[in-house]
């Protein structure tokens, strides 16, 4: 497995995972990681190329100060490589750079990766000319807590949203110069760890999708009435019904590359919403609007525990008696269909912390 020995247990340890607008020019790809890869102490973990979504998410570790050193040099690289004036593709994005979490792994605070990404904004604007958002952990204003808040509109929307108040860019929200129609904006945060995952489906249809991640998600649904018409509460908000799971985030697509549509994850709270409960959740939402899930898409990296905790599900649930750590993974990927649309590497894909 993916396994990190940290040698001195005082060293600081961090993980940072951009997505970049990009998901098929493979030069471009290995010029970005080449960048990061350029910084002593820093390790690239893996690189998850998605063609149909024109999106690729890179997965890097490393000391703090490497890592954000690191990441500095591939925001550079990726906009000298990347154009968003010509950028298509499924997934939303608002720049080059489209989103930049720092995650705490080892020795190291939430609140200090939250300092560490406030002030890699600043300099992501003051030396590159890069409009930046700050969300999650580092969030400056609560409008951009959500990085969906922050993305909403698109690269698209960019210019527009640089004419309002509360919802421009932190740092260079002012003008809408040529280097931000370039690049479009980059959004750095502090999170903790995230799963992303997708559940691909025996249909096409995006709008079947579209409901099954809509009664699943953590936000629900947008309650309407019998006309379609969304219903609002006495202060105008907008009445939801709550999803079934807690602690995720979701949406449907169409990936013409696979043929078949997906709900599209974020676990961004493993505790309340392990991959196995959104796995059979899913399983039986899709049931219900006459879909199945056909497998399961791990984007990036996944801890070894939160494997090995479905593993002890799915044997438990077929009867299955074991208690070896690695056959418990196996297991979970079997039982989750996780190499549906492609091999599913072991190796390369769970991560173990080790001293």
């Amino acid at each position: 497995m993916n396994t990190l020995n940290v040698q001195s247990p005082t060293l600081n340890l961090i993980e940072c995972v951009p997505n970049f607008s990009e998901g098929r020019n493979i030069e471009t790809i290995n010029a970005i990681a080449e960048a990061i890869a350029s910084v002593e102490g820093v390790r690239v973990l893996h690189v998850d190329r998605g063609e149909a979504a024109n999106r690729t998410v890179i997965t890097f570790v490393g000391p703090a100060d490497a890592v954000v050193e690191a990441a500095f040099r591939m925001v550079k690289r990726a906009a000298e490589l990347i154009d968003m004036r010509h950028h298509q593709g499924e997934h939303p994005r608002i720049g080059a750079t489209d989103v930049l979490p720092l995650i705490p792994l080892r020795n190291i605070t939430l609140e200090q990766c939250a300092e560490l990404a406030r002030a890699l904004a600043e300099r992501i604007y003051r030396e590159l000319g890069i409009p930046t958002y700050c969300y999650e952990a580092a969030a400056m204003l609560p409008a951009h807590v959500n990085l969906a808040d922050c993305r909403r509109g698109e690269y698209e929307g960019l210019e527009h949203k640089m004419r309002d108040a509360v919802m421009r860019p932190d740092f260079g929200g002012e003008d809408y110069t040529a280097q931000a129609a370039r690049s479009g904006a980059t959004v750095v945060g502090a999170r903790n760890f995230l799963i992303a995952v997708n559940f691909n489906l025996n249909t096409a249809s995006r709008e079947v999708a579209s409901a099954i991640a809509a009664r699943v998600r953590a936000s629900g649904e947008v309650c309407r009435d019998a006309e379609g018409n969304v219903l609002r509460d006495a202060e105008g908000r907008v009445v939801r019904r709550p999803g079934l799971l807690r602690g995720c985030k979701a949406i449907g697509w169409y990936i013409e590359e696979f043929g078949c549509a997906q709900v599209s994850m974020n676990i961004n709270d493993v505790a309340l919403c392990p991959i196995h409960v959104a796995y059979e959740t899913v399983c039986r939402v899709a049931r219900e609007l006459g879909a199945e899930v056909t497998g399961t898409e791990l984007i990036g990296l996944i801890p070894e525990d939160c494997m090995v905790e479905a593993g002890r599900y799915f044997a438990e649930k077929h009867a299955i008696a074991c208690d070896d750590r690695h056959r418990l993974v196996e297991i979970a990927v079997n039982a989750m269909h996780m190499d549906d649309l492609c091999p599913f590497d072991i190796d390369q894909k769970v991560l173990i912390l080790t001293r």
